[in-house]
């Protein structure tokens, strides 16, 4: 059995992120529901223990509550954030209201006297992530204070005989400069000694989907990107000939991408179907502005699509390329985790649709799907390939869209498209793409005046799309941008260029 720490999800957005850094430290993490009963966590062979942050405060009415046995498992646990405060609540302390909020930095200084601090106390204060409107006023008997801030008095805390920890900040998220080492710290406290490999993961997810599929068919969604065809290559080297795959042009794919993608597709030797989809797309969603309607719309579609395709077929399984932040960005399937916004490949399929969906990279992040891809032979020019979302430009184009905006659209993205790989910051970059805005603005043309679109631009640097930070861009690339836009497509006269991080904004602006 692997050896490995569980993260108990009571639904903050960082929990997935809280298993990537885990598992970036060569330790296999899982996360599973905040109410496992602890019998069956001391079943999974766990070494230590995380309880992750929440949307709830401690003390709200319905705020989740672990199986309270998880502390006599003798494993190490940490609480981070809401985690913490559970754990100061539930054993006799005061968890209260802040009279101040405390979101973003924050600068603490720490005891040198807890093995989770191991090597930091060299310098007197940390910079780390807060994300808290409740702090602990009281601690709990047999704990000592480890860390405080100015506006957290009890920052961080440890039980005095027992492998018990919490963190009121976040030392997953990057701005916590020393994370790393204190998640590090804590598997040392652990003590797990075997590695995380992902080639071992290939070779159990092998087994593991030819136990599932047995000698079932299965019909693959594939679209060219990372994702999608990584799963499909896994799952072929699982079961062979028994996988077909359908290419749905939605029409809102970029400049040229349909032609591109079943061309590599089929460089591969995977057997790909292209199906012209397009116009049912575009008339349903015919003056749909919501962004959450186009993407329940699209998901549907592709639904529908591939009903169309299969029924009277012999197939039992749909393949999707579903990753962590997919899910992680849509109802949580395991805590109770808020919604920032809705996945086409996420969330099943309608009763009467009788295939059953087949998610191999569920459990994965993006750079881990790369990496797998790179093991399973993929090519770089499709594991390079900046991630690109499954409503495609529907969520680039804000507000109604109609052939003329995604025409428009389609030309200004190549362009920076095109720009970006001249500059050679491809290779650097996460994503970088163009947005057309709602919005129309005046402007000078040949000594006329126009009133035409607005198109913005997005490049970000990124790890694994739970966080990302804005691209600083050359000056002479921008411009060079702007002019080419504003030039050779035609009903645009202005560029603007998106200077914001995730959090708080997200990558896509829909």
């Amino acid at each position: 059995m692997t050896e490995s720490i569980v993260i108990l999800d009571f639904g903050s957005q960082y929990t997935q992120l809280i298993s990537r850094r885990i598992r970036e430290l060569g330790v296999y993490s899982r996360i599973i529901p905040f109410q496992t009963p602890a019998e069956a966590i001391k079943d999974m062979g766990a070494k230590g223990i995380i309880l992750s942050g929440s949307p709830y405060s401690v003390y709200q009415k319905g705020a989740p509550k672990p199986d309270e046995g998880v502390f006599s498992l003798g494993v190490p646990v940490l609480g981070i954030c809401y985690g913490m405060q559970y754990i100061t609540h539930s054993m006799g302390g005061v968890v209260q209201r802040s009279k101040q909020r405390e979101y973003g930095r924050a600068e603490i200084e720490l005891s040198c006297e807890s093995p989770l601090f191991r090597n930091m106390c060299t310098d007197a204060r940390h910079t780390v992530w807060m994300s808290h409107s409740d702090r602990i006023e009281k601690i709990p008997s047999g704990f000592s204070i480890i860390a405080a801030s100015a506006n957290s008095p009890v920052a961080a805390v440890q039980h005095m005989t027992k492998p018990i920890f919490g963190l009121q900040f976040h030392p997953e998220v990057s701005h916590t400069v020393e994370g790393m080492r204190i998640l590090g710290n804590f598997i040392d406290v652990c003590a797990i000694t075997q590695k995380w490999n992902l080639g071992e993961f290939i070779d159990a997810s092998v087994k593991e989907l030819q136990n599932t599929v047995g000698r079932d068919k299965v019909i693959g969604a594939i679209s060219g990107g990372v994702d999608s065809t990584v799963a499909s290559v896994l799952t072929q080297r699982a079961i062979g000939d028994r996988l077909k795959l359908l290419f749905i042009d939605n029409g809102l794919l970029r400049e040229h991408e349909s032609r591109e993608v079943v061309a590599a597709l089929k460089a591969m030797h995977l057997k790909v179907t292209r199906v012209d989809a397009s116009e049912i797309f575009l008339r349903r969603l015919r003056g749909v502005t919501d962004p959450e309607k186009k993407r329940k719309i699209i998901g549907k579609t592709f639904i529908d699509v591939f009903e169309k395709h299969t029924s009277g077929k012999s197939f039992t399984w749909l393949l999707q390329g579903t990753l962590y932040p997919d899910v992680i960005e849509s109802i949580s399937h395991i805590g109770p985790s808020q919604t920032i916004k809705s996945h086409h490949n996420v969330g099943g399929l309608p009763a009467r649709m009788r295939l059953k969906v087949l998610e191999p990279l569920r459990l994965l992040f993006k750079d881990e799907v790369r990496s797998i891809g790179g093991l399973l032979g993929v090519p770089g020019t499709i594991l390079s390939r900046q991630p690109f979302p499954g409503p495609g430009l529907s969520i680039r184009i804000l507000g109604d869209i109609n052939r003329q905006r995604l025409d428009i659209l389609k030309k200004a993205d190549l362009i920076v498209r095109d720009e970006i790989e001249k500059s050679s910051l491809s290779g650097t970059l996460w994503q970088y793409f163009a947005v057309l805005l709602p919005v129309r603005t005046v402007g000078i043309m040949g000594d006329e005046r126009t009133y035409e679109h607005v198109v913005a631009i997005r490049a970000v640097n990124s790890a694994d799309a739970m966080t990302a930070d804005w691209a600083r861009l050359p000056y002479e690339v921008l411009d060079r941008l702007s002019s080419r836009i504003i030039s050779e497509v035609v009903g645009v006269n202005r560029v603007v260029y998106d200077i914001s991080s995730k959090p708080p904004s997200t990558i896509e602006w829909e």
